[in-house]
C-alpha cells in the first residue's frame, strides 16, 4: 500500500470498517524517545512520514512511510523517533475486545 496513492480518509475509512472506533494523525518530532509504557486501546497504525523504531515484545523494528504496525492493549512498547521525526496515521480501538 503506498502512502502517496492512499488518502487519509480512506485510511479512516477503512479503520471505521474495521472496527476501530478513533482515527488521528501523530506527528513526533526528531529524536523524541518514549520509553516503555502502554495504552488504554489497540492500535493499527501506517507510517507516511519519517521513519521510527518500535520495540515490542522483544524486537526493535524499524518502520519507514509505508509500514503499518499494530499494538494490544496494555502491550508494553517503547519507540525512538529518528532525524526528522515522523508522522503516522493511527486507527484506535477504545472498546474492550
Amino acid at each position: 500500500m503506498h502512502t502517496s496513492v492512499l488518502r487519509f480518509s480512506d485510511f479512516e475509512a477503512t479503520a471505521h470498517a474495521r472496527g476501530f472506533d478513533e482515527v488521528a494523525v501523530r506527528t513526533w518530532p526528531a529524536g523524541t524517545v518514549l520509553d516503555a509504557h502502554g495504552h488504554p486501546f489497540s492500535v493499527r497504525a501506517l507510517v507516511v512520514q519519517g521513519e521510527m523504531w518500535l520495540t515490542l515484545r522483544g524486537a526493535t523494528r524499524h518502520l519507514g512511510p509505508g509500514e503499518v504496525f499494530e499494538i494490544d492493549r496494555d502491550e508494553p512498547h517503547a519507540e525512538r523517533y529518528g532525524a526528522e521525526g515522523a508522522t503516522y496515521w493511527a486507527a484506535r480501538r477504545n472498546a474492550a475486545a
